[in-house]
């Protein structure tokens, strides 16, 4: 499921509400696989009545009051004229559309529903997403009034003069958020309102038919009896699950229930244990074939077919989740852990006998990508492909073991069943990202309307000197504030419109490349302090403190920082090249991340002296220097150090000790 961060928590409704969610749930998600498979609709048929759906839900599953209180009759008074409003903004632009496409000049009563739809979009996202997206879409609001000829010139005295500009009515923002395909109803909310959703609801199918327990008791199966096996399954877990899932938060809290209590009773502490799966579940979103919403938004950004951004991010993916299962070898040996005992184990013959039919979606799912269907309509087709596993499983079952007429009405019930179940969690699941999605056209809208974009590239310039490498820095600082309230998706929107020209056309760096740092660089906040949410979850599951618990992630997760700058200064890796500069690439890659994580731990195949750990950071540098016999010479080093730490390791036995 490609759900996002930063979620509130649901309250406890009453039941007649929790019907009315399903109900509608069910009936977006039949409206959005209509559409997905059937009967394409034009944009501003789509996006406006996809967002009066996701709005309804909002306000339903989020009360006014919050999760702690009631709604009572003020309360009910307030949400129902906002369901209303939610209604209203979905039908307007469907059922005015021939009339708002030949007009010159918006009518009044246009003006107004741009102004409600603004209003309720804001407040929906406060409710879905979180405080910190609402404020930052009524700052740029706020912006686009600030100005001689604005509604709120006075705000000019307090901007830059490169900040500067001449201001808009009223009239002319909500015109530009809500009549035309640069605002609200622009390409965030048209990624989420296509490509995103459909997955979105592919993750719902494989969860309620039971796909992630399979992907969970095969990564325990595969390296249980391994050192640290716990450890290393949730890197493989986290690896599996994140294929059908895009929120490092839904990967800690479904594998994570799992794998931390089993690493924190093989020996591993317990910050150590909930960060291992912080910084596993976060490869989540980076994970080839569906990384979380970020990707289609990318290939809508970049015009680069998703197919393309899957097979590019495939090694990128494999780097990070080598580096944290090397991290995680290098503590469990520092430890001198032991595997599990095979009864301890599932049988991966056993596992695989079960669930191998949750392998076929996956499977149809790569095929028609590399095909080169439409992501849309493979999402469509990869949820038929899990109803059909799925039902000939069940129905393999029920003849196998003396089958009845009674029996199989329960098993159609039962299908029947699952299926409305899914059909309502994808709609929940889709409601903070589209809502994520909304509010970033309203900064997408303000950036077109008022050159925010170009602006924010020349004091980007500045402030670095024409450094590429402050640059990019930049852009990691940047990326962890917004991360503090933002969730991942709308982190990479806001980045990328505001660094992304800068990168591309005063930097130099290639297009895609661009776009795959910052996207990469918007997960840090799932595990660097003072906000680490996937470490908060980890902490909560380990019992550990949630600092100590997101230092720890943030030790495992640096193939996070370090894989993009090599993106950047070796783009052959990405856009590939002469195959003998692709393999010297790549195995480079993988010398200077083990060199790094040798170094981080002070350990590989025995403890390394100090001098060693010194040594090898100006290697990995080296490494990452955009010149062939500085990369070389830093290779060469890293190398030598590493082979003498194995000749001086060899027959030596790492004891306990803590890492």
């Amino acid at each position: 499921m490609v759900t996002d961060t930063h979620l509130p928590q649901e309250p406890v409704q009453p039941r007649f509400v929790l019907r009315a969610i399903a109900v509608i749930g069910i009936l977006l998600s039949l409206f959005q696989l209509y559409a997905a498979g059937l009967q394409p609709l034009g944009l501003f048929f789509q996006r406006p009545i996809h967002l009066g759906f996701i709005l309804v839900l909002c306000f339903l599953i989020y009360p006014v009051w919050g999760p702690a209180r009631r709604r009572g009759p003020l309360g009910w008074a307030i949400d129902g004229t906002l369901i209303a409003g939610g209604v209203l903004v979905g039908a307007w632009v469907p059922i005015n559309i021939d009339i708002i496409a030949n007009q010159i000049f918006p009518r009044d009563i246009d003006v107004i529903v741009g102004i409600l739809t603004i209003v309720v979009v804001l407040e929906a996202a406060r409710r879905a997403v979180g405080l910190g997206m609402t404020i930052i879409g009524a700052v740029f609001l706020a912006y686009a009034f600030a100005g001689s000829r604005g509604e709120l010139p006075f705000l000019a005295d307090w901007m830059p003069g490169i900040l500067n500009h001449r201001g808009y009515s009223l009239e002319r923002v909500a015109s530009q958020m809500t009549l035309g395909a640069e605002g609200i109803f622009g390409l965030p909310l048209g990624v989420a309102a296509t490509f995103i959703f459909v997955f979105v609801l592919f993750g719902a199918f494989l969860e309620v038919t039971g796909a992630g327990k399979f992907f969970i008791d095969l990564a325990y199966a595969a390296t249980g009896k391994q050192r640290g096996g716990p450890a290393k399954a949730a890197v493989i877990a986290s690896a599996g699950m994140g294929s059908i899932s895009g929120s490092a938060i839904a990967n800690v809290v479904t594998t994570g229930a799992f794998t931390i209590p089993l690493m924190k009773k093989l020996g591993y502490r317990p910050a150590q244990a909930g960060g291992i799966e912080a910084a596993a579940s976060t490869g989540g979103q980076i994970m080839p074939p569906l990384m979380g919403a970020g990707a289609f938004l990318m290939s809508e950004f970049t015009r680069v077919p998703y197919s393309e951004i899957v097979l590019v991010s495939i090694f990128p993916a494999f780097l990070y989740f080598g580096a944290v299962y090397l991290l995680v070898h290098i503590a469990a040996v520092k430890q001198g852990m032991t595997g599990m005992s095979a009864d301890e184990l599932p049988s991966v013959r056993k596992v695989l006998a079960e669930g191998w039919h949750f392998l076929l979606p996956l499977v149809a799912l790569t095929w028609l990508l590399v095909a080169g269907y439409s992501p849309m309509r493979v999402g469509f087709y990869a949820i038929v492909s899990v109803i059909a596993a799925a039902s000939a499983k069940a129905l393999w079952v029920f003849l196998s073991d003396r089958p009845s007429w009674e029996g199989f009405v329960a098993l159609c019930g039962r299908g029947l069943t699952l299926t409305l179940q899914a059909l309502e969690l994808g709609a929940r699941n889709a409601v903070a990202v589209s809502m994520a999605c909304a509010v970033a056209g309203i900064i997408v809208g303000v950036v077109g309307l008022t050159g925010l974009g170009l602006k924010f590239s020349a004091m980007m310039i500045a402030f670095s000197g024409g450094n590429l490498f402050l640059a990019l820095v930049l852009v990691l600082i940047a990326s962890l504030i917004l991360g503090m309230g933002l969730p991942v998706t709308a982190a990479y929107i806001v980045l990328i419109i505001l660094v992304g020209p800068a990168l591309t056309e005063e930097f130099g760096v290639p297009l895609l490349i661009a776009h795959l740092v910052v996207f990469w660089y918007s997960q840090d906040s799932n595990v660097t302090p003072p906000v680490a949410l996937a470490g908060f979850a980890g902490a909560a599951i380990a019992g550990s403190k949630p600092m100590e618990t997101s230092l720890q992630a943030w030790k495992f997760a640096k193939g996070l920082y370090l894989i993009p700058l090599f993106m950047v200064y070796n783009e052959s890796i990405i856009y590939g090249g002469p195959l003998p500069l692709v393999l010297w690439n790549g195995f480079i890659a993988i010398v200077a991340l083990v060199g790094f994580a040798a170094a981080l731990e002070g350990f590989l195949f025995r403890t390394m002296p100090l001098w060693q750990r010194v040594l090898l950071v100006p290697g990995v540098v080296a490494v990452f220097w955009p010149d062939l016999t500085i990369e070389a010479a830093g290779t060469a080093l890293i190398l030598v150090l590493l082979a003498l730490n194995w000749w001086g390791g060899r027959g030596a036995v790492a004891g306990p000790r803590t890492a």
